[in-house]
């Protein structure tokens, strides 16, 4: 994210995630959305310029960020994949909330039981 701005959260916001099963720290990783997913795998990528090597998205949770939490929100940048493909900037706004498992820290609450996903 190269243009995104840091806000303060004043109340309980619902953000989505898709993430790898195989990795179940990665439930409550930093990279969020406020709409749920694109429909189907290649188009999910595709909006949020995620490289296969990065993630085998399986699994969708849906949380509140707490309030008092600083996050930034922005549109994502380009990414280049290791296959030698390459996705270009997305328009779509990605949330990153500093959740940090190992340390405690998670800015995220009241969450749904995860779902397989794409359904």
């Amino acid at each position: 994210m190269c243009t995104g701005k840091v806000y303060l959260v004043q109340q309980a916001l619902t953000v989505y995630r898709v993430w790898d099963s195989s990795r179940p720290a990665g439930q409550y990783g930093s990279w969020w959305s406020f709409s749920p997913p694109a429909a189907g795998l290649d188009a999910y990528r595709e909006a949020e310029a995620i490289c296969p090597e990065w993630s085998a998205p399986d699994r969708l949770s849906v949380c509140k960020i707490k309030p008092g939490a600083r996050i930034a929100v922005g549109p994502g940048q380009s990414a280049q994949c290791a296959d030698g493909s390459s996705y270009p900037p997305s328009a779509a706004n990605q949330v990153y909330i500093p959740n940090d498992a190992g340390k405690g820290n998670i800015f995220v609450e009241n969450c749904a039981p995860a779902v397989p996903w794409p359904q």
